[in-house]
């Protein structure tokens, strides 16, 4: 026998608009996971990669530490290493052109910055989502619980019952529309703050191994400190 009141009960007996809002929470739902799915991929992929950037310092010559970065087309520290490469080659072997008039740490400095801003926007595409998603999704459940009352007061007061049971059944139910507002809203929201975290590391990770590469290309040798006394300056590839 079917439940008389419960998810079921509210799509039979819900009109066109508690149909619609219920089935934007599911879109809304279902988009957000997506989201939260793939970029949490991302983070764990784009952190193995920061924790392996390490190594690059640790090789012979250039062409050796590209080699230990991988062949990974998508990976951002090797983008950036050879995007450094070619600025710092561009700049030195080609004829006067306007760029010529800053010198190579700037020129660098800028193609470098170009491609972690280029990164920056991939990492965070998708986040949008999420918040959107975190910040309506409990207003569209509530609008479906407001409309739902509404209606539920007017049945009963066409109807001329009045009594408690007759009332708490169809307000109740229409409160479950908020409920799946938070349903949907919450899991975006914890995700959003999440992923917002882990790109933060990883574009931590990214600035530094621009920095070293900044000073690499335009000095030769990658900035020091007390923890890097076994690091061989790299040869120019």
């Amino acid at each position: 026998m079917e439940s008389q009141f419960g998810l079921a009960h509210i799509w039979t007996q819900g009109d066109l608009v508690i149909k619609a809002t219920a089935v934007l929470l599911l879109v809304m739902s279902l988009a957000s996971w997506i989201v939260i799915i793939i970029k949490a991929l991302d983070v764990i992929k784009y952190k193995k990669l920061a924790i392996k950037a390490a190594d690059f310092w640790h090789s012979e010559d250039f062409a050796a530490g590209l080699t230990k970065l991988g062949a990974d087309a998508d990976n951002p520290f090797r983008q950036l290493a050879l995007e450094g490469r070619e600025a710092t080659a561009h700049h030195r072997n080609t004829k006067a052109h306007l760029h010529d008039t800053l010198d190579v740490s700037d020129w660098v400095s800028r193609c470098l910055r170009n491609t972690i801003d280029e990164f920056s926007a991939k990492l965070q595409s998708g986040l949008a989502v999420l918040a959107s998603v975190g910040s309506t999704a409990p207003f569209v459940g509530l609008f479906g619980t407001v409309w739902g009352i509404y209606h539920a007061l007017l049945s009963i007061g066409s109807a001329g019952q009045a009594s408690i049971d007759q009332v708490a059944g169809p307000v109740g139910e229409s409160l479950i529309m908020t409920a799946l507002g938070l349903a949907v809203a919450i899991p975006a929201v914890l995700g959003y703050n999440a992923l917002v975290r882990g790109n933060k590391f990883i574009l931590i990770k990214l600035s530094s191994f621009t920095h070293d590469l900044h000073a690499y290309f335009v000095t030769g040798a990658r900035v020091s400190s007390s923890s890097d006394s076994n690091i061989v300056v790299m040869k120019k590839a």
